[in-house]
């Protein structure tokens, strides 16, 4: 295995790797048993509108990540990519975007795996007391669930990427079985009978509280980019590239059907009574029991496939930007065998469990899931509409002479996305965050001006 000279294992994953990874990264199973409930409670049966625009909106961001990355292959991505662009201030906010949303994005990651795990437990070991509504016991449970899945990390992407492929599988089947469940059953009498309205009665305050929601959904195939630097490399379209290209089109088919099957499944009760255990209660409606923990399960492995692409992406953002000296030179460190970011690996998991334990101290499981949801969205917003904008304007120049695919696919449809996330980033801070919420979503960005000045100033000290 050759081995560029930044000392990360090149060549190590092809282009079902990256598939694999961009589908694991957004997790199907662990999204929609987050945030269905959620979605459905904020815009009802208009939930499946929003997943179908912000897919074709994420789908405009994808466009720009693939076109970027075709330029350059950098294990900062975004980061690297709207730095050189715009400038390294903007690239490193950025980067710090990603790495505050990721870590954000730990706590709704591991909460659904605790649940569905402590779900398990008491059907098994007959415990009376409801495990999974106590955040205590449900922050202990994630919390080891973030400590075995940083060790599988640390030890290697080919490890990494040899679990996801059987996580992935075995997920989808579940899925697949889900579905085709559902539709035998409750296609002739479904809880919310299908209608166009679905896609069509929203009013602004719906759209944009549905759209930040739905952009949950879809957020984790990127991490095929960030490991781009680790895969093969070749003429024509990079593994990176075509792995995020295939991996929307399979989630946006994917996340259409499931939110349809949610809603002929469920009754508006029973999804809010379900909370993270969506899929659990369309399984406990279609089987009989063992077979109805199939679908725990999924949520488990889900939820854990999730886990890991997210602390590859950040140990990779982390490791590019302290390459760069963007952010202190220690967090570039790499395991001597392994060749895995491991001191930036670590502070990941280090700063999630700190913000799982000070999570608990919230009233109920919901609470802390609603907030870290809608916090991580805000986020998600902020760097991929960067991405976007980076995109359009950097081929801006096929305005003038490319074709209309290429103006459409290159400067259109990345600006457009882009714009549409920028809208719904700030109409969702002024009117639906409360105060929480956006302390998290906006000051954690804020925070990004102490270790950006603590970079100038190194810099400063180095060339004195």
């Amino acid at each position: 295995m050759t081995k560029q000279n930044n000392g990360l294992a090149a060549g190590s994953l092809g282009t079902l790797e990256s598939i694999v990874m961009g589908v694991a990264g957004s997790a199907p199973a662990f999204s929609i048993a987050v945030t269905a409930a959620v979605i459905v409670a904020a815009v009802g049966t208009l939930s499946v509108g929003s997943v179908l625009y912000c897919g074709l909106i994420m789908f405009g961001i994808m466009l720009s990540f693939v076109h970027l990355n075709q330029t350059t292959s950098h294990a900062g991505a975004t980061y690297a990519w709207v730095g050189k662009i715009f400038g390294p201030t903007w690239g490193f906010f950025s980067g710090w975007g990603l790495l505050v949303a990721s870590v954000v994005f730990m706590v709704s990651a591991t909460i659904p795996a605790a649940t569905s795990t402590l779900t398990i437990i008491q059907e098994f070991f007959g415990i009376a007391e409801d495990l999974k509504e106590s955040t205590g016991w449900v922050t202990v449970t994630a919390a080891v669930w973030l400590t075995i899945v940083t060790l599988v990390v640390t030890k290697g992407i080919k490890h990494a990427s040899y679990a996801q492929i059987v996580l992935t599988l075995i997920e989808t089947c579940i899925v697949v079985a889900l579905i085709g469940g559902a539709f035998m059953q409750y296609s002739a009498h479904p809880a919310h009978p299908p209608s166009w309205s679905w896609l069509f009665d929203f009013t602004p305050t719906t759209f944009a509280t549905g759209a930040l929601t739905a952009i949950f959904f879809y957020w984790g195939w990127d991490v095929t980019m960030n490991l781009g630097e680790e895969t093969h490399e070749g003429d024509g379209i990079k593994p990176a590239s075509r792995g995020a290209l295939w991996a929307m089109v399979n989630l946006m088919l994917l996340y259409l059907i499931m939110i349809i099957v949610v809603l002929i499944v469920l009754t508006d009760e029973e999804i809010a009574k379900a909370n993270t255990n969506v899929l659990y209660a369309i399984a406990n409606k279609l089987f009989a029991p063992p077979w109805n923990y199939l679908a725990v399960i999924s949520t488990i492995l889900s939820t854990v496939g999730t886990i890991e692409t997210q602390i590859l992406q950040f140990s990779r953002s982390m490791f590019a930007m302290a390459r760069d000296d963007a952010l202190h030179r220690r967090y570039s460190a790499l395991h001597p065998e392994w060749r895995t970011p491991w001191v930036a690996t670590f502070v990941m998991w280090a700063m999630a469990i700190l913000l799982l334990f000070i999570s608990s101290y919230m009233p109920s499981v919901k609470d802390i899931l609603d907030k870290s949801v809608a916090a991580t969205c805000f986020q998600i917003c902020f760097y991929m509409s960067m991405a976007g904008f980076a995109c359009a304007w950097h081929f801006r120049d096929k305005l003038k002479s490319g074709s209309l695919a290429g103006k459409i696919t290159y400067v259109v449809w990345p600006f457009v996305s882009a714009g549409f996330m920028v809208f719904v980033a700030a109409y969702s801070a002024v009117v639906s965050f409360d105060l929480l919420t956006n302390v998290i979503g906006i000051g954690g960005l804020l925070l990004g001006f102490i270790p950006f000045y603590l970079s100038k100033a190194r810099q400063r000290r180095s060339m004195v």
